[in-house]
């Protein structure tokens, strides 16, 4: 009467690397084969429209790593739709997406304007300059800790020291907001 009930596993994570912009192929790549080594099941996919966007993030995926080059106060565009960052959120927190991820650089006022997360139960990493190469190495050491089970706050200050220094100069620049800090990203 009064035993533990039954803990579910966690499962596996399921990835969605995807973007708006179909110049940016190359990076997709990059960032979907990082994914793939840290995680099974990674769809990778070229939207034409914000439609169809929303429509794969029904699929309830646990990670959307997108790429996207943000109109000015936050908006994701096509040639027939426009979306702002916040509907964006609230569609991926009722799919239950425990991080989405903005990879493109996009201006720090289309964020603040935009992506308004305050409330929500989401990760959200908004990227403003990938730096290079640095990038790729930044996404594999946040990857390599939560799909072995940390939480991504631990993972960021593990891999962001929360202390100015010169070690910076080699980092991506980010906003991470830590909606959903227990969240489990398991590979």
């Amino acid at each position: 009467m009064f035993g533990k009930r039954p803990q579910r596993a966690p499962s596996e994570s399921r990835v969605l690397v995807c973007c708006l912009d179909p110049c940016v192929g190359a990076q997709l790549d990059v960032d979907a084969s990082v994914y793939s080594r840290h995680y099974k099941r990674v769809d990778v996919a070229v939207f034409h429209s914000v439609g169809e966007l929303l429509r794969a993030v029904e699929l309830c995926y646990d990670i959307v790593h997108l790429f996207t080059r943000l109109a000015p106060g936050g908006l994701l565009v096509d040639a027939e739709a426009s979306l702002l960052g916040s509907d964006l959120i609230a569609k991926c927190c009722e799919r239950d997406v425990k991080l989405l991820w903005i990879a493109d650089e996009n201006k720090p006022d289309d964020y603040v304007k935009g992506f308004r997360a305050t409330g929500k139960r989401l990760n959200l990493i908004m990227t403003l300059n990938r730096n290079g190469a640095s990038f790729d190495g930044f996404l594999e050491g946040v990857l390599s800790r939560v799909s072995r089970g940390d939480t991504l706050p631990s993972a960021w200050v593990a891999m962001v020291p929360q202390a100015p220094g010169g070690w910076q100069r080699g980092l991506p620049s980010c906003i991470f907001f830590a909606g959903r800090p227990d969240a489990s990203l398991l590979g």
